[in-house]
Protein backbone atom coordinates (compact mmCIF):
# COMPACT_ATOMS: atom_id res chain seq x y z
CA UNK A 1 0.00 0.00 0.00
CA UNK A 2 1.34 3.44 -0.92
CA UNK A 3 1.45 6.33 1.53
CA UNK A 4 -1.37 8.08 -0.37
CA UNK A 5 -3.51 4.92 -0.29
CA UNK A 6 -2.84 4.60 3.44
CA UNK A 7 -4.01 8.19 4.01
CA UNK A 8 -7.21 7.56 2.07
CA UNK A 9 -7.92 4.28 3.85
CA UNK A 10 -7.86 5.75 7.36
CA UNK A 11 -8.93 9.34 6.71
CA UNK A 12 -11.90 10.71 8.61
CA UNK A 13 -11.42 14.17 7.10
CA UNK A 14 -12.38 15.38 3.63
CA UNK A 15 -10.41 16.01 0.49
CA UNK A 16 -10.34 19.72 -0.31
CA UNK A 17 -10.21 21.02 -3.88
CA UNK A 18 -9.51 24.56 -5.09
CA UNK A 19 -10.22 24.94 -8.82
CA UNK A 20 -9.36 28.23 -10.57
CA UNK A 21 -10.18 30.24 -7.42
CA UNK A 22 -9.76 33.98 -7.96
CA UNK A 23 -10.38 36.93 -5.68
CA UNK A 24 -10.31 40.58 -6.76
CA UNK A 25 -10.95 43.41 -4.30
CA UNK A 26 -11.35 46.74 -6.05
CA UNK A 27 -8.60 46.74 -8.65
CA UNK A 28 -6.30 44.47 -6.66
CA UNK A 29 -5.94 40.80 -7.54
CA UNK A 30 -5.58 38.87 -4.29
CA UNK A 31 -5.84 35.36 -5.73
CA UNK A 32 -5.21 34.51 -9.38
CA UNK A 33 -6.68 31.21 -10.60
CA UNK A 34 -5.51 29.16 -7.64
CA UNK A 35 -5.81 25.41 -8.15
CA UNK A 36 -4.57 22.60 -5.93
CA UNK A 37 -5.97 19.73 -3.86
CA UNK A 38 -5.55 18.61 -0.25
CA UNK A 39 -5.54 14.86 0.28
CA UNK A 40 -7.93 13.53 2.93
CA UNK A 41 -6.23 12.87 6.25
CA UNK A 42 -3.06 14.74 5.29
CA UNK A 43 -1.21 17.69 6.80
CA UNK A 44 -1.04 20.25 3.98
CA UNK A 45 0.95 23.44 4.47
CA UNK A 46 0.47 26.79 2.72
CA UNK A 47 3.60 28.94 2.55
CA UNK A 48 4.34 32.31 0.99
CA UNK A 49 5.00 35.98 1.69
CA UNK A 50 2.80 38.32 3.70
CA UNK A 51 0.14 39.69 1.36
CA UNK A 52 0.44 36.65 -0.89
CA UNK A 53 -3.17 35.58 -0.35
CA UNK A 54 -2.83 32.71 2.13
CA UNK A 55 -5.28 34.03 4.74
CA UNK A 56 -7.64 35.23 2.01
CA UNK A 57 -7.70 31.74 0.52
CA UNK A 58 -8.55 30.32 3.93
CA UNK A 59 -11.37 32.85 4.28
CA UNK A 60 -12.83 31.78 0.94
CA UNK A 61 -12.81 28.19 2.20
CA UNK A 62 -14.62 29.28 5.38
CA UNK A 63 -17.21 31.21 3.33
CA UNK A 64 -16.02 34.63 4.54
CA UNK A 65 -14.78 36.06 1.22
CA UNK A 66 -16.38 36.30 -2.24
CA UNK A 67 -14.55 34.48 -5.00
CA UNK A 68 -14.69 33.09 -8.50
CA UNK A 69 -13.94 29.46 -9.26
CA UNK A 70 -14.89 26.35 -7.34
CA UNK A 71 -14.19 25.10 -3.83
CA UNK A 72 -15.26 21.62 -2.82
CA UNK A 73 -15.06 19.46 0.28
CA UNK A 74 -15.34 15.74 -0.46
CA UNK A 75 -16.31 14.08 2.80
CA UNK A 76 -15.72 10.32 3.22
CA UNK A 77 -19.19 9.89 4.73
CA UNK A 78 -21.58 12.44 6.22
CA UNK A 79 -20.58 16.10 6.32
CA UNK A 80 -18.27 16.62 9.28
CA UNK A 81 -17.03 19.47 11.47
CA UNK A 82 -14.62 22.19 10.32
CA UNK A 83 -12.39 23.64 13.06
CA UNK A 84 -10.53 26.93 12.73
CA UNK A 85 -7.63 28.35 14.74
CA UNK A 86 -6.94 32.03 13.91
CA UNK A 87 -3.51 33.61 13.97
CA UNK A 88 -4.26 35.88 16.93
CA UNK A 89 -6.99 36.84 19.36
CA UNK A 90 -8.03 40.48 19.63
CA UNK A 91 -9.77 41.36 22.89
CA UNK A 92 -9.76 43.86 25.75
CA UNK A 93 -7.16 42.52 28.18
CA UNK A 94 -8.87 44.35 31.01
CA UNK A 95 -11.98 42.20 30.73
CA UNK A 96 -12.50 39.85 33.70
CA UNK A 97 -12.75 36.86 31.34
CA UNK A 98 -11.10 33.65 32.42
CA UNK A 99 -9.81 30.91 30.16
CA UNK A 100 -12.87 28.87 31.10
CA UNK A 101 -15.17 31.81 30.27
CA UNK A 102 -13.54 32.16 26.86
CA UNK A 103 -13.88 28.46 26.10
CA UNK A 104 -17.51 28.53 27.17
CA UNK A 105 -18.24 31.56 24.99
CA UNK A 106 -16.66 29.86 21.98
CA UNK A 107 -18.20 26.42 22.46
CA UNK A 108 -21.68 26.73 23.94
CA UNK A 109 -24.85 28.61 23.05
CA UNK A 110 -25.58 29.40 26.67
CA UNK A 111 -24.11 32.83 27.64
CA UNK A 112 -20.74 32.43 29.32
CA UNK A 113 -21.76 34.67 32.24
CA UNK A 114 -24.30 31.99 33.23
CA UNK A 115 -21.47 29.54 33.78
CA UNK A 116 -20.08 26.50 32.05
CA UNK A 117 -22.65 24.08 30.67
CA UNK A 118 -22.25 20.55 32.01
CA UNK A 119 -22.68 19.35 28.43
CA UNK A 120 -19.37 20.99 27.45
CA UNK A 121 -17.47 20.83 30.73
CA UNK A 122 -15.75 17.51 30.01
CA UNK A 123 -14.85 18.44 26.42
CA UNK A 124 -13.43 21.80 27.51
CA UNK A 125 -11.41 20.17 30.28
CA UNK A 126 -10.03 17.58 27.87
CA UNK A 127 -9.12 20.22 25.26
CA UNK A 128 -7.31 22.37 27.83
CA UNK A 129 -5.51 19.28 29.14
CA UNK A 130 -4.31 18.43 25.62
CA UNK A 131 -2.72 21.86 25.21
CA UNK A 132 -1.29 21.99 28.73
CA UNK A 133 -3.61 24.73 30.00
CA UNK A 134 -5.88 22.80 32.37
CA UNK A 135 -4.19 24.26 35.45
CA UNK A 136 -4.79 27.81 34.15
CA UNK A 137 -8.47 27.56 33.33
CA UNK A 138 -9.36 30.07 36.09
CA UNK A 139 -6.72 32.59 34.99
CA UNK A 140 -7.81 35.79 33.26
CA UNK A 141 -7.16 35.72 29.52
CA UNK A 142 -5.52 39.15 29.80
CA UNK A 143 -2.97 37.77 32.28
CA UNK A 144 -1.75 35.02 29.93
CA UNK A 145 1.38 35.26 27.84
CA UNK A 146 1.06 35.34 24.05
CA UNK A 147 2.08 31.69 23.85
CA UNK A 148 -0.48 30.69 26.47
CA UNK A 149 -3.26 32.52 24.61
CA UNK A 150 -2.24 30.71 21.45
CA UNK A 151 -2.58 27.40 23.26
CA UNK A 152 -6.10 28.39 24.33
CA UNK A 153 -6.91 29.16 20.68
CA UNK A 154 -5.68 25.68 19.77
CA UNK A 155 -7.94 24.23 22.47
CA UNK A 156 -11.06 26.00 21.17
CA UNK A 157 -10.35 24.58 17.71
CA UNK A 158 -10.77 21.08 19.16
CA UNK A 159 -14.42 21.57 20.22
CA UNK A 160 -16.43 20.02 18.71
CA UNK A 161 -13.94 17.45 17.44
CA UNK A 162 -13.13 18.50 13.85
CA UNK A 163 -12.58 16.36 10.79
CA UNK A 164 -11.10 19.32 8.88
CA UNK A 165 -8.87 21.69 10.81
CA UNK A 166 -7.75 25.03 9.37
CA UNK A 167 -4.76 26.63 11.12
CA UNK A 168 -3.57 30.19 10.46
CA UNK A 169 0.03 30.41 11.71
CA UNK A 170 -0.60 28.54 14.97
CA UNK A 171 3.11 28.52 15.91
CA UNK A 172 3.62 32.29 15.59
CA UNK A 173 3.37 33.10 19.32
CA UNK A 174 4.28 29.74 20.85
CA UNK A 175 7.25 29.27 23.15
CA UNK A 176 9.26 26.04 23.11
CA UNK A 177 6.85 24.07 25.38
CA UNK A 178 3.96 25.31 23.26
CA UNK A 179 5.69 24.19 20.07
CA UNK A 180 6.10 20.73 21.58
CA UNK A 181 2.38 20.70 22.39
CA UNK A 182 1.52 21.71 18.83
CA UNK A 183 3.76 19.06 17.28
CA UNK A 184 2.21 16.41 19.50
CA UNK A 185 -1.28 17.53 18.48
CA UNK A 186 -0.30 17.47 14.82
CA UNK A 187 0.82 13.87 15.18
CA UNK A 188 -2.47 12.97 16.86
CA UNK A 189 -4.50 14.64 14.11
CA UNK A 190 -2.57 12.78 11.43
CA UNK A 191 -3.03 9.47 13.26
CA UNK A 192 -6.78 10.16 13.52
CA UNK A 193 -7.08 10.86 9.79
CA UNK A 194 -8.05 14.51 10.28
CA UNK A 195 -7.38 16.74 7.27
CA UNK A 196 -5.21 19.71 8.27
CA UNK A 197 -4.73 22.84 6.14
CA UNK A 198 -1.96 24.82 7.79
CA UNK A 199 -0.58 28.31 7.04
CA UNK A 200 2.95 28.55 8.39
CA UNK A 201 6.03 30.80 8.09
CA UNK A 202 8.44 28.42 9.85
CA UNK A 203 9.76 26.58 6.79
CA UNK A 204 11.89 24.18 8.85
CA UNK A 205 8.76 23.09 10.73
CA UNK A 206 6.86 22.71 7.45
CA UNK A 207 9.55 20.52 5.94
CA UNK A 208 9.66 18.38 9.06
CA UNK A 209 5.94 18.11 9.86
CA UNK A 210 3.86 18.55 6.70
CA UNK A 211 3.00 15.94 4.07
CA UNK A 212 2.45 18.36 1.18
CA UNK A 213 3.33 22.02 0.60
CA UNK A 214 1.73 24.60 -1.68
CA UNK A 215 3.68 27.79 -2.37
CA UNK A 216 1.28 30.70 -2.85
CA UNK A 217 2.04 34.26 -3.93
CA UNK A 218 -1.29 35.25 -5.49
CA UNK A 219 -0.80 32.21 -7.72
CA UNK A 220 0.30 28.67 -7.00
CA UNK A 221 4.03 28.50 -7.70
CA UNK A 222 4.55 24.91 -6.58
CA UNK A 223 2.60 22.08 -5.01
CA UNK A 224 4.70 19.14 -3.96
CA UNK A 225 5.80 16.81 -1.20
CA UNK A 226 7.24 18.64 1.81
CA UNK A 227 10.39 16.54 1.52
CA UNK A 228 11.30 18.01 -1.89
CA UNK A 229 9.30 21.25 -2.36
CA UNK A 230 11.31 23.83 -0.43
CA UNK A 231 14.35 24.27 -2.62
CA UNK A 232 16.33 27.55 -2.47
CA UNK A 233 15.37 28.38 -6.06
CA UNK A 234 11.65 27.92 -5.41
CA UNK A 235 11.75 29.92 -2.19
CA UNK A 236 13.54 32.78 -3.96
CA UNK A 237 10.80 32.85 -6.60
CA UNK A 238 8.05 32.49 -4.00
CA UNK A 239 9.16 35.44 -1.91
CA UNK A 240 10.00 37.73 -4.83
CA UNK A 241 7.77 40.70 -5.63
CA UNK A 242 6.72 39.49 -9.08
CA UNK A 243 6.68 35.68 -9.00
CA UNK A 244 6.40 33.46 -12.04
CA UNK A 245 5.38 29.81 -11.84
CA UNK A 246 8.13 27.32 -12.64
CA UNK A 247 8.53 27.05 -16.40
CA UNK A 248 6.94 30.44 -17.22
CA UNK A 249 9.19 32.75 -19.20
CA UNK A 250 9.31 36.52 -19.04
Amino acid sequence: MTAAQSLHSVASGPAVSFAEVSLVLGRTTILDRVSFSVRPGSVHALVGPNGGGKSSLIKTLLGQMPHQGELSLLWPAATGVVGYVPQALEFDRGLPMTVEDFMAAMCQRRPAFLGLSRHYAAAIGDALERVGMQDKRKRRMGALSGGERQRVLLAQGLIPAPQLLVLDEPMSALDEPGIQVFERLLGQWRASGITVLWIEHDLDAVKRLADQVTGLNRRVLFDESAATALTPERLLTLFSAHPRPTGETA
